[in-house]
């Protein structure tokens, strides 16, 4: 078998969960993927570290005394990397030329404009990052279309999918004999809790996932459900569905990532252990299958699989979220933006935490004039949302 030409990757979001992810099955292949770029937020010390390690061509840090500190860093120990700092720089190595895929792993609406720009430049797009979907789906698939970029989903649940589906099932799942999707959630740390002790939870005990490890945000989006919601969303444009094709099903073990019912009566599942590299080493060499470090399901192990409703009276995160991609338009990122403001303010200790979702109906509540035509008008919307959100906590 003749080797695979060798793919340059830029992970953008490097030092969270899934960047940090990426580069271990990377390192695993070092014959198919090189590195080009690393960036980070604030992580200068960790960035700093993958860089000796994987001596990509760019790394980008937000603030410029950051990027001026690895830069020193970095020429102290002999290494030539180019450091880049803000926004722009983000963008500018997703869209890089000699890059052929790009992680987008950063989280939240920070993410948007650089796996837009990966999607631009047609790139294989290794979507982790579910806002940009939630907040420009319309556009963003667009791009994809328009650049022929290959777009590939990495949440969990997303990539199983995925592979439940038929090679080519853009066009409407009815057309493909798919008549639902089967999105599965853990139920996250408060499954069994009641509306009582849910009022009570501390960000230590939110950002505790039974399963999962993942970042704080992202944590707290799962125990209330809202990041369900907003892979809700990000579901209906990945596979061209309506929210009434999707089925939220709570999955306690976390063994079935998710399912696709067909017509003839067929349950297609994707099974495995709770480790995001799967999906990553699926994305990364699609069609393809390359070894994750991830050991092989052991079913007897599991011994049972359980499923329930999710209930949305103690979760209204969920139904808040269906709610705005059925309105469409603008609510999506409306949405994203307070619920991004309201864990912000949980994680501080200056918001309880059923009160994250009382924010966001709140805000959603309020009448905006704009639409969502445009990236300029997104942006718009997201700023909007923010301000409402912080006037909501601030009362």
């Amino acid at each position: 078998m003749s080797q695979p030409p060798l793919q340059h990757v830029t992970v953008l979001g490097s030092t969270g969960s899934i960047g940090t992810n990426t580069l271990n099955v990377i390192a695993r292949h070092p014959d198919r993927y090189r590195v080009y770029a690393l960036t980070a937020h604030t992580s200068k010390e960790v960035l700093l570290a993958q860089c000796k390690v994987h001596r990509p061509h760019v790394a980008v840090l937000n603030d410029p005394r950051d990027a001026q500190w690895l830069h020193d860093e970095l020429a102290e120990a002999g290494i030539t990397t180019q450091v880049l700092a803000g926004p722009e720089a983000l963008c500018d190595v997703a869209r890089e030329s000699q890059v052929d895929t790009v992680m987008a792993a950063i989280v939240g609406a920070a993410g948007l404009l650089p796996a837009l720009a990966a999607a631009e430049s047609g790139k294989r797009v290794l979507l982790a990052n579910k806002e940009a979907l939630v907040m420009s789906g319309a556009l963003f698939m667009d791009a994809v279309a328009r650049s022929g970029a290959t777009l590939l989903p990495i949440d969990s649940e997303h990539n199983a999918i995925y592979q439940c589906l038929p090679a080519q099932h853009r066009g409407g799942l009815a057309r493909h004999g798919v008549r639902q999707l089967l999105l599965t959630a853990s139920g996250g740390p408060f499954r069994t809790w009641s509306l009582e002790d849910i009022a009570t939870v501390t960000p230590d005990q939110a950002c505790a996932h039974p399963n999962w490890s993942m970042g704080r945000k992202i944590s707290v989006d799962s125990a209330t459900l809202m990041n369900k919601g907003l892979e809700l969303i990000e579901a209906c444009w990945l596979f061209d569905a309506s929210p009434e094709q999707i089925q939220v099903v709570v999955h306690p073990q976390s063994v079935i990532h998710s399912m696709a019912a067909y017509d003839d009566g067929s349950v297609i599942a994707q099974l495995g252990n709770p480790d995001m590299r799967t999906p990553i080493a699926y994305g990364l060499a699609w069609p393809e299958r390359i070894d994750a470090g991830v050991e092989t399901l052991d079913l007897f192990q599991v011994a049972r699989l359980d499923f329930e409703a999710p209930d949305e009276k103690r979760f209204p995160c969920l139904r808040l979220a269906r709610e705005a991609m059925v309105k469409g338009g603008a609510a999506p990122a409306i949405l994203n933006a307070a619920n991004e403001v309201a864990v912000d303010a949980f994680l501080e200790g200056q918001l309880g935490f059923s009160a994250i979702a009382e924010v966001v109906a709140e805000v959603m509540g309020q009448p905006f004039e704009g639409s969502a035509d445009s990236l300029e008008q997104i942006l718009a919307a997201d700023k909007w949302a923010r301000e409402q959100a912080a006037l909501k906590i601030q009362r």
